[in-house]
């Protein structure tokens, strides 16, 4: 058993240094992204004294699948504190990985690693190799930073570290994923031991030879596959199509109100500057100015939700899609080989006893693979499901927020004009 260090909580976070977008990055798999375009600018809040949503009735809502159910999770991982490594051949980032578990088989109750996005991605293939019919949670996409150093700065790092968080916490809460060895080595090994452990993969020649047999066995097709499966893979290739759609419409969106939000800006001081040469107009254009203001500031917020809470799950269940259409020809693969086999011993051009073996060792795994993508497809709709609704409450609920708060501004301009005029009125009664 490898021992990981116990955490020492009082371990300062260390900051990733501004002049990092400065350095020349290496294109390597480090450089990858969970959501584009996350950059966004806090927005101030509005007067406490201002109108805001009562519970708003979205609150009221209860799902049968959100019901409470008995807490049995027993590992508990963090991924937080990301550090810059800049080295002569690149640069890269690091995240510490946090966790507490009750389990027998660790030594220890807490451990603290560091991991960089390579790690990520072994641990992912490991699980897929392992377990080629269970759903393993995507990880951020990658891509490379040539000629975009400036995307490499503090938010694009948040965002990430946000997605390698869920991704450790899906393994975590998975009852068969989470009792993986590598998951095991990856969360307590140090560095030194778990790039000896990498070493200890299958070797070229042996992935290639995965690789052949599954190109074979893509190209042949599958005969008879079960209806069941067919219902997956058209409901896979619908939802993908629909996650896409909002997932780039959610993007044009944020777009367009960035856009509308720069020009917004520009209205108050125009206002205030108008104010200057029009003195009997000089109250009603400074409040102007203050209500533009106070609506700046809550657009900001509504993109910043939009693009820190919405876009990023519309984004991940992309992602999500395009491993469920991975899983479903791994499935495929293994029915494939099983129907050859069969073919190849009805035609008697080998041996027969052999193959008979070797045909039920096949049966046995196709049917097991059946049985283990019939119960995560079930595991994985129903967390898909809650994922989904929370986000879209969460953005309801923002939204008429945002529009209610708004509102209040407007309303309370049109409060103070209306008693202004109404002054007025009674003054020009009192001279006559």
């Amino acid at each position: 058993m490898m021992s990981g260090t116990v955490v020492d909580s009082g371990s300062p976070t260390a900051a990733v240094p501004d002049e990092l977008s400065g350095q020349i990055l290496d294109e390597d798999e480090d450089f990858e992204v969970f959501c584009k375009d996350s950059t966004f600018t806090d927005g101030g809040s509005l007067n406490a004294s201002m109108q805001t949503s009562p519970g708003s009735m979205v609150n009221q809502y209860k799902f049968e699948e959100e019901e409470e159910q008995p807490d049995t999770k027993d590992i508990f991982v963090t991924v937080d504190n990301p550090e810059s490594h800049v080295t002569a051949i690149e640069t890269f980032i690091t995240y510490r990985v946090l966790t507490k578990t009750t389990r027998s088989e660790f030594d220890s109750s807490e451990y603290e690693v560091r991991r960089r996005y390579q790690d990520f991605f072994w641990l992912k293939s490991k699980l897929e190799e392992a377990h080629p019919t269970l759903i393993v949670h995507p990880l951020p996409e990658k891509f490379v930073m040539k000629g975009m150093v400036e995307r490499f700065n503090n938010d694009f790092i948040e965002t990430r570290k946000r997605a390698l968080h869920k991704f450790l916490n899906r393994i975590a809460e998975h009852p068969i994923l989470s009792c993986s060895e590598d998951f095991k080595i990856f969360l307590t090994a140090q560095a030194w031991e778990l790039a000896s452990h990498k070493k200890q993969g299958p070797g070229l020649l042996s992935r290639m030879g995965d690789t052949v047999r599954a190109v074979a066995a893509s190209v042949r097709g599958v005969r008879n596959r079960p209806e069941e499966f067919n219902a997956i893979q058209d409901y896979v290739e619908s939802f993908s199509q629909k996650m896409t759609s909002l997932d780039k419409i959610t993007q044009r969106i944020i777009r367009e109100k960035k856009e509308y939000l720069e020009e917004l800006r520009e209205c108050g001081p125009t206002y205030t500057l108008w104010s200057g040469s029009e003195e009997e107009l000089v109250e009603p254009l400074k409040q102007m100015a203050g209500c533009l203001d106070r609506c700046c500031r809550e657009t900001e917020e509504q993109v910043q939700q939009l693009g820190n809470n919405l876009l990023p799950i519309l984004h991940e269940y992309v992602l999500c899609t395009e491993t469920l259409k991975a899983v479903l020809r791994r499935r495929d693969n293994i029915q494939a080989e099983f129907e050859a086999k069969n073919e190849a011993l009805a035609t008697k051009r080998t041996d027969t006893e052999a193959m008979k073996e070797e045909i039920d060792k096949l049966e046995d795994k196709l049917e097991f693979a059946n049985n283990t993508l019939k119960g995560d497809w079930g595991r994985w709709k129903k967390s898909m499901r809650a994922d989904l609704r929370a986000a879209f409450i969460n953005t309801a609920e923002k939204n008429v927020e945002h529009y209610e708060k708004c509102l209040a501004v407007w309303e309370s301009f049109l409060l103070s004009q209306r008693t202004e005029a109404n002054e007025g009125d009674d003054g020009d009664r009192d001279d006559s």
